[in-house]
């Protein structure tokens, strides 16, 4: 089940347009690595409780052109970061749909260094939590697999609507340009309406075809430590897979654009707003385990197109059960 969200780490770590001058990066609603198969699929009433351990590694500052910032041509950041999860799924019918709530307290350690003549260093601690209550219906049919001992499949369409916040309470040092790029934490409030779909064709190729898709629309307070404010910014999770009894295997990725200016105490931050546009792509495997209510999967991320952001390389491994 993939409603819950958090901190999308691949992406929009903060960024430096030169020795002196810091830039912010915002923090982007919904789970570590983003949301992928099955985005609009909540499970059949109950308590779930899982784990998301991701890492990723950043090495190519660019600016708003996507050419490489000349002051961070040798910055390298890595993060791994483990989260523990609870979802909730009340035996509730509202609207002809389930509804469910979701939450996630990220952690991890963070290192690396920004300039050739700064050390590595590194930042341990909790990330930004993130909370997300979702309403969901399906319009489809739940029919059995031809596999013994797998998951039915939902054949149709779902769809789902949701509203998520991340509480800035993690980590978070401003004190210097390296401080900042390692905070784990956003010291910024995000209000994250979201809407997503889910359509499972009939048996094609094997079990059926499934077209995931998740947007957020990210909507920032200011950052009381620095009065930045990052404009508001959508992002796009979506995933293309098929369904063979146990396993879900296909194609993944998110795109993120953001559509304001980023400003620092109320004047557009130079030279273009600092504004966003990212796209990764990579691959995704699950596999469903009936017998213990349970699945795990295994996700990689990799930049494809960045602008004002950082090109980067993500892992992700995740658990979830039913109890």
């Amino acid at each position: 089940m993939r409603s819950i969200r958090l901190l999308l780490i691949s992406a929009l770590i903060c960024v430096v347009c030169g020795p002196g001058q810091a830039v912010e990066g915002p923090t982007i609603a919904g789970p570590i690595g983003g949301t992928d198969i099955r985005s609009a699929v909540l499970p059949p009433p109950g308590l779930y409780a899982g784990a998301i351990l991701g890492t990723a590694t950043a090495s190519d500052f660019v600016d708003g052109s996507g050419r490489t910032i000349p002051a961070l041509s040798t910055a390298h950041l890595t993060k791994t970061l483990d989260g523990p999860f609870l979802v909730y799924v009340p035996n509730v019918r509202l609207f002809g749909g389930s509804i469910g709530v979701a939450g996630i307290i990220p952690n991890g350690v963070q290192c690396g260094h920004l300039f050739v003549t700064t050390p590595d260093e590194c930042t341990v601690g909790f990330a930004d939590p993130y909370v997300e209550v979702d309403w969901s219906r399906s319009f489809g049919k739940l029919r059995p697999s031809k596999f013994p001992g797998a998951f039915p499949i939902h054949e149709g369409l779902t769809v789902l609507i949701g509203f998520g916040v991340v509480f800035p309470i993690g980590q978070y040092d401003a004190s210097n340009p390296t401080a900042l790029a390692l905070s784990l934490g956003g010291n910024t409030w995000d209000f994250a309406p979201s809407v997503a779909f889910t359509y499972t064709t009939r048996p094609i190729f094997a079990e059926g075809t499934e077209l995931s898709a998740k947007l957020y629309w990210n909507n920032y307070l200011t950052n009381p430590a620095t009065d930045y404010s990052t404009g508001s910014l959508l992002n796009l999770d979506f995933a293309v897979s098929e369904r063979i009894g146990r396993f879900q295997l296909g194609i993944t990725g998110v795109y993120v654009h953001q559509g304001e200016d980023d400003k620092q105490f109320g004047v557009k931050v130079p030279p273009d707003g600092r504004r966003v546009e990212l796209l990764e792509l990579g691959g995704i495997l699950n596999y469903d385990m009936p017998e213990h209510n349970a699945a795990v999967k295994v996700k990689a991320l990799d930049t494809v197109m960045a602008k004002n952001t950082v090109r980067s390389y993500l892992v992700l491994l995740a658990l979830i059960k039913k109890f």
